[in-house]
């Protein structure tokens, strides 16, 4: 077991590491995690570095003999990894020496822990991104479901937190599929530009061992090799950019959730959350709470601070491999947990939640929002926009002095102000057909939800990682 006192830079230096720079310096806390891709990438070195002669062939099977054995003893807990070794890195090869003795030693042939650590947090996001996406995928099926069940239910449709224009909730909910989808389609392009294999870079210089790159690309998935040494060791592009794409994922689901817990409340009353996704008061007995809704609301800050944290410490870095980069792991992996956490939680609530559509018909009668609808019927009688517009404010403001909607405005009133009007104003003014009548591509009109529904469902069907 490897200890304080064995790092593999050792030789250099006389004294012993105080164990207040240890404790400083170790990132073995956080990359632990990534054992499985560094023990992967490391047979994937051994196996290339036997094919192309640099160790003996026999070397290279015992090695990866080995390293297989390491991997098995930790994921059936038979090996636990220690916590005092400097990295994840120092960990496997220490554990493949003290089983190999010299052999295991000759793994890092032709490597530094610049490059390895490069290769290791990619292979990691890989895997993560592909995790995301599912997960964003699986939100935006029960959005697609919950949108089919409620292509029919009217709700105002809001501006400045106004009520504007009628639409449907199936509408409001595809607007939501809709940006989620554009989430899936800068995490898939995420995913292209980190899958670059950066081993064989060295620690800044490549190598003079003949070493060849694309057999290992090969064997560990990536699309091709890094084109300069320099970058390949000191780019974290990825993880900035893999953590601006999550910050917008947040921000989605940031507005989603404020509008679920204003939807909540009895001012507003469209919906109502599943008990087993609220949560109560501990003094006040009637309130049911949409704590996850504002959890995740309050998460997206965290993400955020994940990503100026990333772009800080990468903004100010010479060529090549500096410290500081270490701090690339924290961040990056705060706001991937921190995205899988608040998606395996977010879905569920949508999932279950009651729609409470009587409130929203309600609603959206009680505010004006055909006022449009009924300009655009004198316009249609041959008034100017404009003009239909002043007819239609006066028509509001008389409503709103006699505590009446223009469905329940008497005709005389309407020819009162524009003598156009006649009894059709009031089959030109109904909600539903106010909506129906949007049949332009995007619109809340049920046939164009329908074809957004089958769109975004075709897309989620059809999407690859």
């Amino acid at each position: 077991m490897l200890t304080i006192m064995a790092q593999l830079w050792k030789g250099r230096f006389k004294k012993e590491l105080a164990k207040e720079t240890n404790d400083f310096n170790s990132s073995i806390k956080f990359d632990c995690r990534m054992f499985e891709e560094d023990i992967k990438g490391s047979i994937a070195h051994a196996t290339m570095l036997g094919a192309a002669g640099i160790i003996e062939q026999s070397e290279s099977e015992k090695i990866t003999e080995g390293l297989m054995e390491i991997l098995g003893d930790i994921k059936s807990g038979r090996l636990e990894i220690d916590m005092e070794a400097e990295d994840i890195h120092t960990f496997v090869e220490g554990e493949l020496t003290a089983r190999l003795g010299q052999t295991g030693k000759r793994l890092h042939t032709a490597r530094s822990r610049n490059d390895q650590v490069a290769l290791d947090i990619r292979m990691v996001l890989k895997n993560e991104v592909d995790e995301i996406s599912e997960k964003v995928k699986n939100l935006i099926s029960v959005l697609c479901s919950k949108a089919e069940e409620n292509k029919h239910t009217i709700m105002p449709g809001y501006t400045h937190l106004q009520r504007a224009q009628p639409i449907t909730f199936a509408h409001h909910l595809m607007a939501y599929a809709s940006m989620l989808c554009r989430d899936l389609d800068r995490l898939k392009d995420v995913k292209r530009r980190m899958n670059v294999l950066p081993l064989g870079s060295g620690a800044l210089a490549g190598t003079t061992y003949p070493l060849d790159r694309e057999m290992v690309a090969d064997l560990l998935g990536f699309d091709s090799i890094s084109a300069n040494s320099l970058d390949g060791v000191s780019d974290r592009d990825f993880c900035i950019e893999l953590a601006a794409a999550l910050s917008l994922i947040m921000v989605h689901l940031s507005r989603f959730s404020e509008e679920i817990i204003m939807w909540c409340s009895w001012e507003f009353k469209f919906i109502e959350l599943d008990d087993a996704f609220s949560t109560g008061s501990s003094i006040m007995p009637q309130k049911k709470n949409p704590d996850i809704a504002e959890l995740v609301r309050g998460k997206s800050g965290r993400v955020f601070g994940d990503l100026t944290t990333l772009l800080t410490v990468m903004k100010g870095i010479a060529l090549a491999y500096n410290k500081d980069m270490q701090e690339d792991k924290e961040a990056i992996f705060d706001a991937v947990d921190t995205v899988k956490m608040c998606l395996n939680a977010f879905t569920p609530m949508i999932d279950t939640m009651t729609v409470l559509k009587d409130n929203m018909r309600n609603a959206a009668a009680k505010g004006f929002i055909n006022a449009t609808d009924c300009a655009d019927y004198l316009v249609g009688k041959g008034l100017a926009f404009r003009d239909a517009y002043k007819a239609t404010g006066e028509l509001v403001a008389l409503c709103i002095d006699k505590n009446l909607t223009l469905e329940t405005l008497p005709l005389e009133e309407y020819k009162a102000v524009c003598d156009l009007f006649d009894e059709k104003v009031y089959t030109a003014i109904n909600l539903e057909k106010c909506v129906n009548d949007r049949l332009v591509a995007g619109g809340p009109a049920v046939q164009s939800v329908e074809m957004q529904i089958e769109s975004a469902r075709e897309y989620i069907g059809n999407y690859r990682f």
